[in-house]
């Protein structure tokens, strides 16, 4: 019994670390435009641009300087910049302690 218990819990294990990802992230927030899913862009909303994840999904943003996190949803496409992965809200950066671009790790 314990076998398929085990396979279960190293499928788990292998599927969350899949979607980890460590990069740099940037922020932004342009009031009242449209995001890329349709709705208006709050920069005080716990919000985030990525390129690949799905339109509101959660992700955990934490910065490597502060060792603050965050939970974003993700409403928007981007960051078009090479070398970053994600945008967050203005709101989202602030929480991280982050001003301008910061290392940090998404889960």
């Amino acid at each position: 019994m314990t076998g398929p218990i085990c396979a279960a819990l190293a499928v788990t294990c292998l599927s969350a670390s899949a979607f980890a990802e460590t990069c740099v992230a940037s922020s932004y927030g342009y009031s009242g435009g449209r995001t890329a899913s349709g709705e208006r862009m709050d920069p005080s909303a716990m919000t985030a641009a990525h390129r690949t994840r799905p339109f509101g999904s959660n992700v955990t943003v934490t910065s490597h300087s502060t060792g603050r996190s965050v939970t974003v949803r993700i409403n928007d496409r981007g960051p078009f910049i090479k070398g970053r992965c994600i945008d967050l809200s203005t709101g989202a950066a602030h929480v991280l302690g982050i001003g301008g671009t910061a290392m940090v790790s998404l889960r």
